[in-house]
Formats: structure tokens, sequence, C-alpha cells
């Protein structure tokens, strides 16, 4: 089969795209494995958006920009808060059910923003619930359909544009190709998303030869679930919006709860390390079972099942890789610096989110970005006849080669050069290309800023407040 527009991804960013994608020719939505398994699924906290009495779009705005840490890109932040509200109502329309506190959509806030602006369904479900409702929407539409593969390759080329993909073998042409693969997180060896997120649109794309920016900043949630035998279970950020506390072995408070991801997950690294203990604890039990159980569901479930009751006890955490900043370098309208091909959502890098992303932007970024790169590709031209003859694969088929505990250790929450540079070279010998390309870009840069965080260089440094930018047989430049 061979559609009009191929979509790589089935989560929120992808699913959006298809949706606008089905106005202008028929669409193929392929994913990694499962239809139904991408980050999306496990997005628990909510969605942030400005839709509150007390809330403006400015003041969302200047949230993220705070939150970005001088590396977000303006217009696209922009672009984000102002039409996010329009994005969810479109999204209640077709069906999505927020949680209300009778006829009143209920808010709630996480670390980082200034007003009660996170939404969210069915307690802690939220991504679930909005992938529900575009998956629904989109398979509505008789121009859309769906298709999963145990593989995902290679991006197919001609004349220097991407016209499809190679899926375990098999070649699907098209006249434009959009990446919304998700994210990154497995290359670590702890990490909160699902075990299809190995950066392989990241890798894909930058084989094919397309700009991929700030890929060195990588979100650690602070509190993931740390029980022996244990999924690395996200303990949503939204529990320490509703007066969850940290503390360590000794029952000790030792950093504020809403402060930056990056800064709660270094100060719980830091207290790891002085207690020499595997884990810090996360107590909601002041709030009550019934709370609890009503207010988080499944995170309450997911915990009972792995010995921990949250309403009688703290859960141990630990923190995890969780969410890309970088990614395959866009505009704000999803185009990529290859012709025909798109991308969207957390493997996109559009700049929004600069060196640190602000908690529940990412479904927000999916939703209004993966309408904007469903706009844009779907007046790709149809290409010539003989196109898809002179396709090429750009170089054999990779090997997916994997090094999370080098990952971890050397590319993790608090760097240095040395190790960095000691992971450039295992990691070029292996031939792991995701992880090597954040290893460069952590490494050329000399600061920190963000999520990023080297010990040698610990302060911010205004030569650095640019993107990252690296390229196929190219070295890093920053713009």
């Amino acid at each position: 089969m061979d559609p009009d527009f191929l979509v790589i991804g089935a989560g929120v960013a992808g699913l959006r795209a298809a949706i606008e994608l089905a106005e202008a020719g028929t669409v193929l939505v392929v994913a990694k494995d499962s239809l139904r398994e991408s980050s999306s699924e496990y997005a628990q906290g909510g969605i942030a958006v400005a839709l509150s009495d007390d809330d403006e779009v400015w003041l969302h705005e200047q949230d993220t920009l705070l939150a970005g840490d001088g590396l977000c890109d303006r217009a696209a932040v922009r672009t984000l808060v102002e039409e996010g509200p329009p994005a969810i109502q479109e999204l209640i329309d077709w069906g999505a059910e927020f949680d209300r506190e009778g006829s009143r959509l209920a808010f709630t806030r996480e670390a980082a923003h200034s007003r009660n602006r996170i939404l969210h369904a069915h307690g802690d479900s939220t991504g679930r619930e909005i992938a529900r409702t575009l998956y629904h929407k989109a398979a509505s539409l008789p121009n859309v359909t769906f298709r999963s593969f145990a593989a995902i390759t290679d991006l197919l080329q001609h004349d220097g544009g991407v016209c499809g993909a190679i899926f375990g073998g098999e070649a699907i042409h098209a006249r434009a190709v959009l990446l919304a693969t998700g994210g990154l997180g497995c290359v670590f060896l702890n990490s909160t998303n699902p075990e299809v997120a190995t950066g392989d649109g990241v890798a894909m794309a930058y084989r094919a030869g397309a700009e991929i920016s700030d890929i060195e900043f990588v979100q650690f949630h602070p509190t993931a679930l740390a029980v022996e035998g244990a999924p690395r279970f996200l303990l949503s950020e939204a529990l320490r919006g509703e007066g969850a506390l940290l503390k360590n072995v000794q029952s000790e408070r030792f950093t504020d709860e809403l402060a930056p991801r990056d800064v709660v997950a270094r100060a719980i690294v830091n207290e790891m390390k002085r207690t020499a203990s595997p884990n810090v604890f996360l107590d909601l039990t002041h709030r009550g079972e019934a709370f609890i159980r009503d207010r988080f569901p499944r995170i309450y479930q997911t915990c009972l099942r792995y010995g921990v009751n949250l309403g009688l006890q703290p859960a141990p955490v630990a923190p995890a890789a969780h969410y890309a900043m970088g990614g395959v370098r866009t505009d704000l309208d999803g185009r990529t610096s290859l012709p025909g091909l798109y991308a969207a959502g957390e493997v996109a890098c559009t700049g929004v989110h600069g060196a640190n992303r602000l908690a529940s932007n990412s479904l927000l970024e999916g939703v209004v970005f993966g309408r904007r790169a469903g706009i844009c590709s779907a007046g790709t031209p149809a290409r010539s006849a003989g196109t898809n003859a002179g396709a090429m694969v750009p170089g054999s088929p990779p090997v997916r080669v994997s090094a999370p505990q080098l990952m971890w250790d050397q590319c993790g929450i608090i760097r240095t050069g040395e190790a960095l540079e000691q992971a450039c070279e295992e990691l070029d010998q292996a031939g792991a290309t995701v992880e090597l390309l954040i290893a460069r870009c952590a490494l050329a840069r000399r600061e920190s800023r963000g999520a990023h965080y080297r010990l040698d260089y610990p302060d911010k440094s205004a030569g650095f407040a640019k993107h990252s930018v690296i390229q196929k047989d190219a070295g890093v430049t920053f713009r």
C-alpha cells in the first residue's frame, strides 16, 4: 500500500496530524509493535492550558519561558499557549472527558506553574483519554488506515527528499512522511517510558541527513516508583501538586517539591548519595487513602500491585529518564531540513521546551503542533511516477545497539566532560546512533542549563544561549 501520506507513530501528535491529512488524501498511520502503545498512553498528570478564570495566556507563556531556562523559541511558545485553548475545546467537542467540578472543568497545579492550569481526565489517565478521543476521530475518517510493524528501520529518499519508509523489509512510498515516533527515554537504564521509546524517529531522520537539535536536553522525572521487580512507573508531579512531600530515609524533607524538575531530580540524587540510599520517599499519606484512591486511581492501584499502599505508607522513588526536549529540528509547521519529511510531538524540536519542559506542556505540544504539521504536510505536492522506482535507503539497514547502563552512568542527570568523552568513544565504536548524538551534544555544551547539568561547567554561559544542531557527517554547531 502506497498512501498519499505516511504518519509514523500513533500517539497524540501522529493521530492529530492524521485527522488533518485525511482531508487531502489517503493516510496510513503506522506504529511499532502496537497501535495503542505510546508515551501518550502513559501521560498521567494532565495537559496545561490557560482556560481557568484566574489564568491568562501570557502567564502560561511566561511560565514556559522561565522553565526553558533561556533557550525557548519565543514564537513556538506563543503558538503553543495561544492555540492551546481552542485545541482543548476541539477535543471536548470530539468527546474528550476531562474531570470536572460540577459543570466546570477541574484544574490542578504542577511544578513551576503560577496558576492552576492542569486539566486531567479520570484522575490520572489524561494522555490515555486524549489518545482515545483522537484515535476514534481518526478511525472514523474513511481515508485513514492503521498498521503496526515489528520494526521500522529507515526512510526512503529521492533527489534529496524523503518519499517513504522501510518497515521490516517492506517499502511504503508516500508524498510526505510525518514522524511522530515519540521519545527516547529507553536508551537510559531507568526510564518511565514504554519499551517502544528508543528514539527510532531521531535515528532515522539523522541517517537520512536531517538536522537534530537540542538532543542533549533530556528531562529526568524526579519521582518514579523504585521497588525491586517493579517497572519505573511514573508517580505524577500532580501528586506533589496535591501536597505530596519528598523525604529522605530519616523522614526529613530536603527540597522544594514544586521546584522545576531538573532541580528536584538533582536534589534527590544528591540526597541519595549523602544518605547512601537507593531511593527517597514520596509521602501523601496526610491526604488520606480515600482522596488518593479517587484522585489518582491508576497510580494508587499500580502502587498497590507492587506492595505500596499510598494511603498508608510513603512510596520509595528515584529519578528516571522521562522526556526529550530535543529531536528532529523543525519549524512551527513541522517542516524538517529535508523536503517531504515532517515531524511533530516529542520526536520533534521546535524549541518550544527550551532546556527544560514545563510540566504538562507535552500533551499540548502534541495536539497543537500535530495539527500544524498535518496541515502543512498536506500541501506536499504529488511526486512524479518515477520517484518510487528511484527511491533509495540511506545506507544499509541499521542494527539497533543499546547501552542503557553506560548512558545512565555517563550521560545521565549529572555529567562531566571526562565521562562524556569516554561515552562518545564507546558509543561510536558500538554504533549506537541516538546515544552518541546525546553524548556528543552534551560534550559540546560546556555549561549547565535546564536539564543539562555538568559538574565541570556548573554555571550557565551566555555564549551557549543557542540551540545545538548536529547533522550526519558534521560536528555540533550552535545557532
